[in-house]
């Protein structure tokens, strides 16, 4: 049986980038986070292993990454791709149907299930009282198995990637497909590229991302208002700037 496309990605982040950096997270209290393709995979891991044995993920599954640009909602996005879930960003229209909203707010007021993210880099648990039934993502994932054994696969037409709203980048507004993503990964070169992602569009990054990662490379991800100056630059050997 052949591999998805989430599976390809992430086999390749633990194999031929096992030691070296993947992402690189600037964040806005000035922590530097550095996680290599095995540490990157492992987290991916533990949370698909999360979305299956606690939230019962599936293809088609809808999840909602209510969430800013952060290094953990890049790892929401890869676990849901992993476990074929359709990834839902930007705002809902109205009657629009998610099974899942993953959120960084307390009190997010969503339907259905609710996961709580604390975004905090020490974080082991949500630094405020979360209201009965959601789900707190920093207290339980550690608890999950870093290795993940692939379950049934979403066929190619199926959404991986659904965005709306007004914040909808332009390569990426409306449905992006399994089979599209798939289509993604096979034209990535080797070109190795350090990719400095500090747009506000939260779905460009994605994208940009997934192809900096199949092409070998590094992204360095910045929390909005952090602008890395020249030193950061240097020393993170960027080669490739997305930019408002």
């Amino acid at each position: 049986m052949t591999m998805s496309a989430a599976s390809t990605l992430l086999s390749g982040l633990r194999t031929r980038q096992a030691t070296s950096p993947a992402l690189i997270w600037y964040g806005p209290a000035g922590e530097r986070i550095e996680l290599s393709g095995k540490v990157l995979d492992n987290w991916v891991a533990k949370t698909s292993n999360f979305l299956v044995d606690e939230l019962d993920a599936e293809p088609g599954l809808r999840v909602h990454l209510d969430l800013p640009i952060h290094w953990k909602t890049l790892v929401w996005a890869l676990a849901a791709w992993q476990t074929g879930c359709t990834v839902v960003l930007g705002s809902l229209d109205e009657g629009a149907h998610v099974d899942v909203t993953v959120t960084d707010a307390a009190d997010s007021g969503a339907e259905g299930t609710v996961v709580a993210v604390a975004l905090g880099a020490l974080d082991l648990a949500f630094p405020a009282d979360l209201p009965a039934g959601v789900v707190d993502y920093a207290a339980e994932v550690r608890s999950y198995a870093d290795t993940y054994m692939e379950g049934a696969r979403p066929d190619g037409g199926q959404p991986a990637l659904e965005v709306g709203g007004p914040t909808a980048a332009r390569e990426l507004n409306g449905t992006v497909s399994y089979g599209s993503l798939g289509t993604l990964l096979e034209a990535a070169d080797d070109s190795a590229e350090v990719l400095l992602a500090s747009a506000p569009d939260l779905p460009l990054v994605l994208e940009e991302a997934v192809g900096t990662w199949a092409s070998g490379g590094a992204v360095v991800l910045t929390a909005a208002g952090v602008e890395p100056d020249e030193r950061v630059l240097a020393s993170e050997k960027v080669t490739k700037r997305l930019e408002a």
